[in-house]
């Protein structure tokens, strides 16, 4: 039953998440109903013994950390640190962007990552995002969800057009239909939304989301589909484990929270993985201490890089390696390439099965096949700026950058198990390469 709670919560937390602004919002709120303080980098920090603070950036990512007992300024412990990005594969909505094609007025569009473009075909789309209002003092930033369906991109008759169903122009094929007639009509509805005139938009960061409700289905239940779940599903983990009643309330090491924006189009923004948000907001936490000290304790701390993880597709298992295969509800993927495409070596894999262990989870190998590139992730861009040990992990699925992705029922509660015992534990060097889990 606590298994299909998770999954359900997981459903309900992607649904209420269709941007990542919309995400990092619900991360937030839930911080602050747990007692956590948010900080801003603009303004002075006073942090206390045992105390509990978040700070986003852009609205878009998010740190959020918990202190050790003693005196703040008297010890720089380790860090504990699982890490996931809030960004999903989607369309980004242009500024003022309603084309008028004979009595249709459609949406310009523009593809923001890498993704199956075919899943968003025929199917009811919406928009979600921020507006940016012009106000008597200034600015201010209004989050908006139509909720409603919306938009399609509907697909051209085969009668008339022959495809092969993969191959899609993002300037002609997936341009949005809107209405009939009414070129003012997008804009007045996103300034509805935003409560404001249209004279008062200032800017947007307008997405298009999928609007098909998320399912738990198959024979016994043992699958689970929505959108966004690379990688709002290693995001929902992070946090369900960070806020645990059973983590440890004084562990040996600070968790940290870190959702990162931007990890599909490289990360390298200011609230990004390969931007210093991570380093600044540490550096500032323990200002009264020389940056030797901290990167001392930075050295001995572990990084946690989740995102999701290709499973053996059913109908084309040839694409996954020979012998590395993982499944759905198989446990969790230790994630290898010798391209360092992602960052788990020896040591960083042998910590993550020992906590598997504790946490009474399976895990298993996920690497790509050797004539395959494949796809990276947040953890190498981290650690290039953080000197530390690291491990990419993630949760297997199907359908990974498609609008609407498949994973198992038993997956995102054994992330958040592992997930868990990470942030009540500490992995300690005790000299060169050997540690202690304590």
């Amino acid at each position: 039953m606590l298994k299909r709670q998770i999954s359900e919560q997981l459903i309900a937390f992607t649904g209420a998440s269709p941007s990542v602004f919309h995400a990092v919002e619900n991360i937030a709120v839930r911080l602050k109903n747990q007692g956590y303080t948010q900080l801003y980098e603009e303004q002075a920090w006073n942090v206390s013994p045992r105390g509990k603070y978040f700070v986003t950036r852009n609205g878009s990512s998010l740190l959020a950390f918990r202190l050790h007992g003693g005196e703040v300024q008297s010890e720089v412990r380790p860090f504990n640190i699982a890490a996931a990005h809030s960004d999903v594969p989607c369309f980004k909505v242009k500024f003022d962007p309603a084309i008028q094609s004979g009595p249709y007025t459609r949406l310009s569009v523009e593809r923001y990552g890498g993704m199956n473009m075919s899943t968003w075909m025929d199917r009811p789309l919406s928009v979600a995002g921020r507006v940016i209002c012009q106000t008597e003092n200034g600015t201010a930033i209004k989050l908006i969800n139509i909720d409603r369906d919306l938009l399609m991109m509907p697909n051209a008759p085969v009668h008339l057009h022959k495809t092969d169903g993969k191959s899609y122009n993002p300037a002609v094929d997936t341009v949005p239909l809107f209405g009939m007639g009414n070129k003012d009509g997008f804009m007045k509805l996103i300034a509805e939304a935003a409560g404001v005139e249209v004279e008062r938009i200032l800017g947007t960061d307008l997405f298009l989301y999928n609007r098909m409700p998320g399912s738990i289905w198959g024979e016994s239940e043992e699958f689970v589909s929505c959108r966004g779940l690379d990688d709002l599903q290693c995001t929902f983990a992070c946090t369900e484990a960070f806020l645990s009643p059973d983590c440890s309330d004084n562990p040996a090491s600070t968790p940290v929270l870190a959702i990162f924006d931007n990890e599909e189009v490289g990360n390298g923004t200011r609230q990004g993985a390969a931007s210093p948000f991570l380093w600044d907001v540490i550096r500032r936490l323990y200002k009264g201490h020389s940056e030797a000290e901290i990167r001392q304790a930075m050295a001995a701390s572990f990084l946690l890089s989740c995102d999701n993880a290709h499973a053996v597709h059913p109908n084309h298992g040839g694409l996954a390696d020979v012998i590395h295969r993982c499944y759905l509800n198989g446990g969790i993927a230790i994630k290898h390439n010798a391209g360092q495409k992602y960052i788990t070596d020896g040591i960083s894999e042998a910590y993550i099965k020992l906590l598997c262990a504790q946490a009474d989870v399976p895990w298993q190998y996920y690497s790509n096949p050797a004539d395959v590139a494949g796809g990276s992730t947040l953890g190498n861009t981290a650690a290039t700026r953080n000197s530390l040990l690291a491990a990419d992990i993630g949760i297997p699925q199907l359908a990974m950058h498609s609008s609407y992705e498949t994973t198992g029922a038993e997956d995102t509660w054994n992330a958040v198990q592992m997930l868990t015992k990470f942030f009540s534990t500490g992995y300690h060097p005790v000299g060169g390469d050997r540690y202690e889990v304590v």
